[in-house]
């Protein structure tokens, strides 16, 4: 059985009094509700190691938005594996779409990124997701596929045990839009095959979320259905009382 797995990435969003109290009362909350399946938050980056400090006794997660391609070195402005590691991160979200959009990375730098978070120990949350323009062609599928086999054809099995794969249809992120939960289904389904490609045992346990103005509306119908193993939520993620909720429909 995949356990459930909520994630909440804020993006450019908060401040510290904001990020304190939210771990707080998210903390408050789970610990007083019987939920079940893993949370993790993914905060911008001046705020990881006051969230790794707060859940440092707790079962919440701590990741990154985005990681280096470098090891170290003369790269201003960005944030390598081996410092997450020193936060206490966890695991750090890779290729999702606004990163590729808005600055540029490629399915070989996303590449390079999971090399540099797997020699650090720490989860990759690789996003996935095609374009509505893609979708209407008819190639959604073959675009997702695409990027998945960037990763899975550069590491072995055993690199790639903790993987984690977020599904997020680029028409709706942000958009208010969802993909039905049949949508949803045929491409998570879709993924996995892909993923037995490589080991099919390990295919089985891969945990692929899905992300797309995920809210506790919507929640409870596409973590119903048998390849979604959870959500990644973006601006549901910034409301403490809703991202418990849907932390509840998981």
């Amino acid at each position: 059985m995949r356990r459930k797995l909520v994630a909440g990435n804020w993006k450019m969003n908060g401040n510290t009094e904001f990020a304190a109290e939210f771990a707080q009362d998210l903390k408050a909350k789970l610990d007083a509700a019987e939920v079940t399946c893993d949370v993790m938050i993914a905060p911008s980056a001046p705020y990881l190691a006051l969230l790794a400090n707060a859940f440092s006794e707790s079962n919440i997660q701590v990741a990154a938005q985005n990681v280096a391609q470098f090891d170290k070195g003369a790269y201003t402005g960005e944030v390598s594996a081996s410092m997450l590691s020193d936060l206490s991160c966890q695991a750090s979200l890779i290729g999702h779409s606004e990163r590729r959009t808005l600055f540029g990375e490629t399915d070989e730098v996303v590449a390079a990124q999971v090399s540099q978070l797997v020699e650090q120990g720490i989860t990759p949350v690789l996003c996935v997701g095609e374009t509505l323009e893609e979708r209407e062609a008819g190639n959604a599928e073959q675009i997702v596929e695409n990027q998945l086999k960037a990763v899975l054809e550069r590491f072995s099995v055993d690199q790639l045990r903790n993987l984690v794969v977020a599904y997020e249809p680029v028409w709706a992120i942000g958009t208010g839009l969802t993909a039905t939960p049949d949508q949803a289904q045929e491409m998570h389904a879709h993924l996995r095959s892909v993923a037995r490609e490589l080991d099919e045992q390990w295919a089985d346990s891969l945990t692929i979320l899905y992300g797309g103005s995920v809210n506790s509306k919507t929640a409870k119908e596409l973590f119903a259905q048998p390849d979604i193993d959870g959500g990644l939520v973006g601006g549901a993620s910034l409301k403490v009382d809703e991202f418990f909720e849907i932390c509840q429909s998981a």
